[in-house]
């Protein structure tokens, strides 16, 4: 048992509600919950600012949010453009924009940012997530050289088709199910604490000499 103490921010009031409970009652400490909309990103700042308020410092980052919705090339507006690039890559860099400081007075610190496969396969049908995805790498890469003088460490997870409670929901057909398997050489799908473990580790003291990393999880498809 890890015994961090957890800030989580989330727009989904219930999910979260759920997850913390389901934390509570596995003997883990109670995350401390922000209802947040990391695409308005004053209010995220005034969040982070709260946080470092409540625990005096931010010691690792996990930049997970972000939104997979399909769309064709046709269909991109600039509004849709920059609401899925707000969704999946801004919030990111503000966000760790936001707590660097905090982790160059500790002179520590693991900024976590989850990207995809999506453009190494490269996935069709959602061009502008894709977009995101890949300048997330190139972003992991520039900071972790811009703050490694602080020994604050900047890693990226490339998660390919996980078996989240989203991608069951709206993308698991057993014809997308079959083209996953097809690909991959472990031949079962993903779950999502395969992906939390890798996380973890890249938190951790366990990773202390590994940064400007991007590491695959895909169970074989790239």
């Amino acid at each position: 048992m890890q015994r961090a103490q957890v800030a989580l921010l989330d727009i989904a009031d219930d999910a979260a509600s759920k997850l913390i409970e389901r934390l509570t009652a596995a003997g883990g400490t109670t995350p401390a919950f922000h209802h947040c909309d990391l695409t308005d990103i004053a209010g995220a700042q005034r969040t982070v600012e709260n946080i470092l308020q409540r625990f005096g410092a931010v010691d690792v980052l996990v930049n997970n949010a972000g939104n997979d919705m399909r769309h064709k090339v046709a269909e991109v507006t600039p509004e849709f453009w920059d609401k899925t690039i707000a969704v999946n890559l801004k919030h990111q860099f503000f966000m760790a924009q936001a707590v660097i400081p905090s982790m160059q007075r500790s002179q520590r610190g693991s900024i976590i940012n989850m990207s995809s496969i999506g453009w190494v396969i490269p996935s069709t049908n959602q061009v502008v997530y894709v977009t995101a995805k890949a300048a997330i790498v190139g972003m992991t890469r520039t900071l972790a050289h811009e703050l490694g003088t602080h020994n604050i460490r900047v890693n990226c997870i490339m998660p390919g088709a996980i078996l989240t409670e989203r991608q069951q929901r709206l993308w698991l057909t057993d014809e997308y199910k079959a083209t996953v398997l097809s690909n991959q050489a472990l031949k079962r799908m993903i779950m999502p604490d395969e992906v939390a473990r890798l996380a973890l580790f890249l938190a951790a003291d366990d990773s202390s000499a590994i940064t400007s990393q991007s590491y695959v999880i895909d169970a074989g498809w790239v």
